[in-house]
């Protein structure tokens, strides 16, 4: 049985739990979904009753859980959808997100600055990102934040300003930034990508710089 199942089936089975998502208000609809999941042993199962086929629920629960959860669908009358949504594994599984090869070899616009690519799993401990500056394109100095980061340089070229010294960046170098140190990115002539990773935190504002002539 997979996420893609949609045989018919009859009935509920009376132990099973209702949810029932035209009680929630909408935004409390899809948390709740995942608390219950959670809440379940592997091989539990619940049914869910929405007003509509929740299609970006199924790419939430894909994005979290994939491999570890399956659905059914139990018909629908008018405008009642239920479903059967089965806990397979007892937690979430280890999965490959991205190959960072084919990320790097993408191609953007040429003055692009920002992440081309974000962890997005909601029940994430870590936050990851691979940002891409434009060649010469700059990240302007600031302190990191309250917690320390890596960063793989992945392609291209650039340097790395510290509060005491310059440090070339290459393809490969991985690179510790303690909590609150000083930095700031400069691309090199073939622009540079990066993978961050760290603690799940509030998003940090960075001020960027284009080089001179860039749109």
């Amino acid at each position: 049985m997979t996420a893609d199942d949609h045989r018919t089936v009859p009935e509920t089975a009376a132990e099973e739990t209702v949810l029932d998502l035209r009680q929630l208000p909408r935004p409390q609809r899809h948390p709740q979904v995942f608390r219950t999941l959670d809440e379940l042993p592997a091989g539990g199962s619940f049914v869910l009753v929405n007003d509509h086929d929740p299609e970006h629920l199924w790419q939430e629960l894909e994005a979290d859980l994939s491999g570890a959860y399956a659905r059914e669908e139990l018909g629908r009358a008018e405008s009642v959808w239920r479903f059967r949504i089965t806990k397979t594994t007892s937690t979430s599984l280890p999965r490959i997100l991205v190959n960072t090869r084919r990320v790097s070899a993408a191609e953007i616009e040429p003055d692009f600055t920002g992440a081309v690519w974000k962890l997005q799993a909601r029940g994430r401990d870590l936050d990851s990102n691979i940002i891409a500056l434009p060649p010469e394109g700059r990240i302007d100095a600031h302190r990191g934040p309250d917690n320390d980061v890596l960063i793989h340089v992945l392609t291209g070229s650039g340097t790395l300003s510290t509060e005491a010294e310059e440090l070339e960046l290459q393809p490969g170098d991985l690179l510790w930034m303690p909590r609150r140190s000083e930095r700031q990115f400069t691309a090199g002539q073939d622009g540079l990508k990066y993978l961050t990773v760290h603690v799940k935190r509030q998003a940090l504002t960075l001020h960027t710089h284009r080089p001179e002539g860039a749109r």
